[in-house]
């Protein structure tokens, strides 16, 4: 399998010589090879909307998408501002954060100011993942419905004449470092306060001065980023420096386990993916998923999510359809004559059952599809198959079939049972010795 490989960058105003000297020392100590490394200016950042792409959840409601391209809860919006969302839109009401500047006449600072005031006075609201919208009016413009304003201020940091990020892509062996500790010992957490010492982060707030930064790291200006997985990674590759996923040596990885190219470039939008058991997967970010993992973990897990589909919807038939060769039968019933023991065989008891086609009879074993047979009451019968006993038909619910009384009227849509046609009573013969 590949070796771990991230995208590293410092972010503009921590772009200091002192700076890279600290990120270079640190990956010596750790064995991490700089495979490439330079500079991205703000010029190129703005034209070719990297930032914007890189925090694309946030970003793309700001700056990539209008706001009648969004799926806004609309409960979610009446129940915090009192107005329809369909009225918001029809009258122009609706803004995403680029549009609002030009709009107010501010910019970016002037846009998080009235952002900021409206979060304070209660007229912001929480929509979904990295998902806001405020309701700003300013100098008698207005109201009109701003979505995530708050990220002009951090795109501006990116932009604004003579800043730069300065990136680094690395390489080290998964077996000398985990992804985890990659992020949490070499990188350091969110929060520099909380960071070693001897991690970039915890080392740029020890030394900030020294490093000739501006102020003390925080929490919102932490000096570096750095991938949170080897797929994030790739994504950030592609984002930044145009790679392609057939070139990239995860990216090569992915496509020779099975995952599709069309794929790889969906999930760089970091969507909502499902995967884990068919019946209760679980729902999140794919990054969120792979994080931490490293690289053959991660390029298992994207494989996995990859083939993961849901449980196909049964179809359910009618009693008439039913021929000796039917398997993997689902149908709604309804218990005409509850079970009966048969001759000889104790253990098998028979049902007949119908539909508003014909009855025929059903025969189970199993003490938990015994119970529900109870005269009157309304299946559902699925993965049943017919057996033939003696030349006529038998449907059996195995141990591998399902037998519940868990169906209403509705559901079923069976009125008044057909008992004239009798599936069960109808004799088959060998054709051919067949």
């Amino acid at each position: 399998m590949v070796n771990n490989m991230a995208f590293v960058f410092l972010k503009p105003l921590a772009v200091t010589e002192k700076m890279k000297e600290l990120v270079k020392k640190t990956f010596e100590e750790k064995n991490i090879k700089v495979v490439k490394e330079g500079s991205i200016a703000a010029e190129t950042i703005d034209k070719k909307q990297l930032i914007d792409k890189h925090y694309y959840a946030i970003a793309s409601k700001a700056t990539l998408v209008t706001p009648d391209k969004l799926t806004v809860p609309a409960d979610k919006f009446k129940g915090q501002f009192g107005v329809e969302w369909d009225d918001v839109l029809k009258e122009g009401k609706a803004l995403n954060a680029t549009d609002a500047c030009e709009k107010f006449e501010v910019d970016a600072e002037g846009l998080n100011t009235m952002w900021g005031a409206a979060k304070k006075s209660g007229n912001l609201v929480k929509l979904g993942g990295g998902f806001y919208c405020a309701k700003l009016e300013k100098d008698g413009k207005g109201p009109f419905y701003v979505f995530n304003g708050f990220f002009m201020t951090m795109r501006s940091g990116f932009v604004k004449e003579g800043a730069s990020i300065y990136y680094y892509v690395v390489e080290w062996d998964p077996k000398d470092l985990a992804w985890a500790d990659f992020r949490g010992k070499v990188l350091g957490p969110t929060d520099p306060a909380d960071a070693p010492k001897d991690s970039l982060r915890g080392g740029a707030l020890a030394a900030w001065e020294e490093l000739e930064l501006p102020a003390a790291p925080n929490v919102g200006e932490n000096c570096v980023h750095a991938s949170a997985s080897p797929f994030e990674a790739l994504a950030e590759r592609m984002n930044w420096l145009n790679y392609k996923a057939d070139k990239d040596a995860f990216g090569k990885a992915l496509l020779d386990a099975g995952v599709k190219m069309k794929t790889i470039k969906d999930w760089t939008l970091d969507p909502q993916v499902k995967c884990g058991p068919m019946l209760a997967p679980v729902t999140k970010s794919i990054w969120d998923t792979l994080e931490d993992m490293d690289s053959q973990a991660c390029c298992d897990k994207c494989v996995e999510v990859a083939e993961w589909r849901p449980p196909r919807k049964p179809k359910f038939g009618k009693v008439s359809k039913l021929n000796p060769g039917s398997k993997g039968i689902n149908t709604y019933l309804k218990v005409v004559k509850g079970p009966v023991a048969v001759e000889g065989n104790s253990d098998v008891k028979e049902v007949v059952v119908g539909d508003d086609t014909a009855i025929v009879t059903l025969s189970v074993r199993e003490a938990a599809h015994v119970s529900p047979c109870t005269e009157g009451a309304l299946l559902r019968v699925q993965n049943a198959h017919v057996k033939m006993i003696k030349g006529y038909i038998r449907v059996v619910v195995d141990k591998w079939g399902v037998l519940k009384a868990d169906v209403d009227a509705a559901t079923a849509g069976i009125e008044t049972v057909d008992e004239k046609t009798n599936m069960s009573t109808t004799e088959y013969e060998l054709v051919d010795g067949k």
